[in-house]
C-alpha cells in the first residue's frame, strides 16, 4: 500500500481510520495456547473471540491474570512493524513469576504476535492515519479450582484491533489530578502488569473524569510525597536545565515506552537522563511533563491539580518543544520513517 491508500479488503471494512477511538473491535483471528500437564501446546489461530473456562478458574476468584499491550504499525511502503515485542514478552514473564504462573517463551510470544498481525493484516490501519493495530496478549489461570492456590491449567492468548489515540486529541496537553487513592501497595504488584492493579484504578479514574480531568496521578504508597504513575501510564518531566527525569520505584510498572524515551532523550537528543524521585511539591523544577505508554504513546500534561493548587507546565494548549521532539522521534521509528536502534523493530513478513 502507498501513503493514505487502502486495499479493497480495507475499504470493505468501512472504517474511518483517521477518527478511530480506543475501543474493542472484533477482528478475524486471535492466537490461543493452553498449558496443561506442565507444558504449553503449540497454540493455534482461531476465529472464536469467546474464552471458554471453568467456573472455578482462579482468574475469576483470585485475580491470577496478567496482560500486555503492544502495537503494529503500517509503514510508508506498506510493510508492518512491531515495536520491541521481545520486551513485552520479557515483561510478561516477570508478571508471571510474581503470580506463580508458567512463563510463555519469548520466541513463541513474538512469533504468535506476528501470526496474529499477519492473519489480521487488513485491519492494520493505513500509513499516516494516526491509527495502529493494538495487540492485547494475556495469560490467565483456569481449570477446576476453589482453594487459594495457583491454577492447574493456563491460557495464553493474543487478540488485536485497530485503535486511534488513547486520550482524545492525540498530542494535545490535558490536565490531571492527584488522587488520594494508592495504585499499588509497597512491595505489592505495582511492577507487574496484573489485572488487579487496573481494577483498583477504576474508581479514582472515574472521580478524575467526573471533575473533567483526563485521569489521576498516583503518589508513592509509602509516603505520598512522590509521583509514581499517571493513570495507566508512566510519568516523565523535562527540567528547566533540560534533563529528562522519570520516577523510579519498585511499585512502578517498567514501561517499554518510557525506557525507549530514556534512550532516545540521551542518545538522539543529547539530554542528561535520570530515574529518581519526583516530589509532588517540587513541580516548579519542570518546564514540560507528560504521560507515556504503549496506548498513550506520549500525552503532554498541561497541568496538575494537587489539593487546592493547580500547577501548569509548558502550556495548557501547546505542546512543549522537547516533548514534541521525543514524540516525533519515537513515532518516526515505530512507523519506519526514522532509523531504529538495533533490535527495536521486528518486521511482520
Amino acid at each position: 500500500m502507498t501513503e493514505m491508500t487502502q486495499t479493497e479488503e480495507q475499504k470493505a471494512l468501512n472504517i474511518d481510520w483517521e477518527n478511530l477511538g480506543f475501543s474493542y473491535i472484533k477482528t478475524d483471528y486471535r492466537f490461543i495456547s493452553y498449558w496443561k500437564d506442565g507444558k504449553w501446546d503449540d497454540g493455534e489461530l482461531t476465529t472464536d473471540n469467546k474464552v471458554h473456562i471453568s467456573e472455578g478458574s482462579p482468574v475469576l476468584h483470585y485475580g491470577q491474570a496478567c496482560f500486555e499491550g503492544m502495537k503494529a504499525y503500517r509503514t510508508k511502503d506498506g510493510s508492518i512493524n512491531l515495536f520491541r515485542p521481545d520486551e513485552n514478552a520479557k515483561r510478561m514473564i516477570q508478571s508471571c513469576r510474581r503470580l506463580l504462573m508458567p512463563e510463555f517463551p519469548v520466541e513463541k510470544f513474538v512469533e504468535a504476535a506476528k501470526a496474529v498481525v499477519k492473519a489480521n493484516e487488513k485491519w492494520v490501519p493505513p500509513y499516516n492515519t494516526g491509527s495502529t493495530l493494538y495487540l492485547r496478549p494475556y495469560l490467565i489461570g483456569v481449570g477446576d479450582n476453589i482453594g487459594v492456590s495457583p491454577a492447574t491449567e493456563y491460557i495464553f492468548s493474543i487478540f488485536a484491533m485497530p485503535v486511534g489515540p488513547y486520550f482524545k486529541g492525540g498530542l494535545t496537553p490535558t490536565n490531571f489530578i492527584v488522587s488520594d487513592y494508592d495504585r499499588a501497595a509497597p512491595h505489592g504488584t505495582g511492577a507487574a502488569k496484573v489485572g488487579g492493579n487496573y481494577a483498583s484504578s477504576l474508581l479514582p479514574g472515574k472521580e478524575a473524569h467526573d471533575r473533567h480531568f483526563s485521569d489521576c496521578i498516583y503518589l508513592d504508597p509509602a509516603t505520598h510525597t512522590k509521583i509514581e504513575e499517571v493513570g495507566s501510564a508512566n510519568f516523565f518531566g523535562i527540567t528547566k536545565d533540560n534533563r529528562f527525569v522519570t520516577p523510579k520505584s519498585p511499585s512502578i510498572l517498567p514501561s517499554i515506552t518510557k525506557y525507549s524515551l530514556l534512550y532516545l532523550a540521551e542518545h538522539h537528543l543529547g539530554m542528561q537522563v535520570e530515574e529518581g524521585d519526583v516530589y509532588i511539591d517540587k513541580l516548579d523544577e519542570f518546564s514540560e511533563a507528560g504521560a507515556c505508554g504503549t496506548a498513550a504513546v506520549i500525552s503532554p500534561i498541561g497541568g496538575i491539580q494537587y489539593g487546592d493548587k493547580f500547577h501548569v507546565f509548558y502550556s495548557e494548549t501547546e505542546v512543549g518543544p522537547v516533548t514534541r521532539k521525543l514524540y516525533e522521534e519515537l513515532t518516526g521509528i515505530q512507523f519506519g520513517d526514522k532509523e531504529a536502534p538495533e533490535g527495536w523493530i521486528v518486521k511482520v513478513d
